[in-house]
């Protein structure tokens, strides 16, 4: 999946859109997305000036929305105004390595189960192939009143 059909399967748009390619999806099963990591993000004028590192809980979020496009992957469904995912948990989160400009980030997340409107996820995010944080996610599909 190329950007325009990651825009359709996510409701984030910069600078909060975390994904920019989808190079293997199994419905139900698994995603591998890319994350280009640039020095022009946002979040590295003030994280920090003298040593840019990409923030933990934003290498989270990348894995999230990567879950995301396969939650709508797996429902053969996109997000619209009516209902939203939302983080209900995040366990056994571990950061091994820094994340810094010209790094590309391998979001590599699995669904272990799905209960009603409850999806949980197996992700790593991978760098050369050597694993720089890894997460158990937890997120809820919610009607917007």
């Amino acid at each position: 999946m190329d950007i325009h059909e990651v825009l359709q399967h996510l409701p984030h748009r910069y600078p909060f859109l975390l994904v920019d390619r989808v190079v293997e999806c199994e419905p139900g099963k698994r995603i591998v997305a890319l994350k280009n990591v640039s020095i022009n993000e946002p979040f590295f004028v003030g994280h920090f000036p003298h040593h840019p590192v990409m923030p933990g809980v934003l290498i989270l979020e990348a894995l999230a929305q990567a879950a995301g496009i396969l939650s709508f992957r797996t429902m053969d469904t996109r997000p619209d105004q009516n209902s939203v995912f939302y983080f209900v948990g995040i366990d056994n989160a571990r950061f091994k390595k820094p994340v810094t400009a010209g790094d590309q980030l391998h979001l590599h997340v699995e669904i272990e189960r799905q209960m009603r409107s409850i999806w949980k996820y197996k992700a790593q995010a991978r760098v050369d192939g050597a694993v720089v944080a890894e997460a158990e996610l937890m997120c809820a599909k919610r009607d917007v009143a």
